[in-house]
């Protein structure tokens, strides 16, 4: 018999250990049953790549937009994920202002081993829309 070695088609070595999740279609308009361009999500989406450009850690913690959260009555929402650390969703995010707390919250995500954020530690923006902290791997 043969050993071969347990390779997965799913194992991706290119995953960032770290990503910053947005909703784009977050606070859609609707017309005639099509999603109209512009909505909340994608605007938020757009203020937080022009923020990181300047951002320190804009290669480690890369933003990437995703169709829809199933939070929609908790527009705008955002997620930070990585490997081995908490998950957390966050909605209620105002366009006006968001931004800006986001990226500083996740620094504070991307420099906690474990990923707690601590209610106390949070940017305002950030305090009261939890939706979800879910447990690591």
């Amino acid at each position: 018999m043969t050993a071969t070695a347990n390779i997965s088609p799913t194992d991706r070595c290119d995953v960032p250990d770290h990503t910053l999740f947005v909703c784009k279609t977050c606070a859609s308009v609707w017309q005639d049953g099509k999603r109209l361009p512009g909505s909340g999500g994608e605007q938020l989406v757009e203020q937080l790549q022009h923020l990181a450009q300047d951002w320190d850690l804009r290669d480690e913690f890369p933003i990437q937009e995703v169709e829809c959260m199933s939070a929609c009555n908790r527009s705008c929402v955002v997620a930070f994920a990585a490997k081995g650390k908490l998950t957390y969703l966050f909605g209620d995010l105002a366009l006006d202002g968001s931004a800006s707390a986001i990226l500083e919250c996740a620094s504070q995500y991307y420099a906690k081993p474990d990923g707690l954020l601590p209610w106390s530690e949070r940017p305002k923006a950030l305090k009261n829309g939890i939706l979800a902290k879910i447990p690591s791997l």
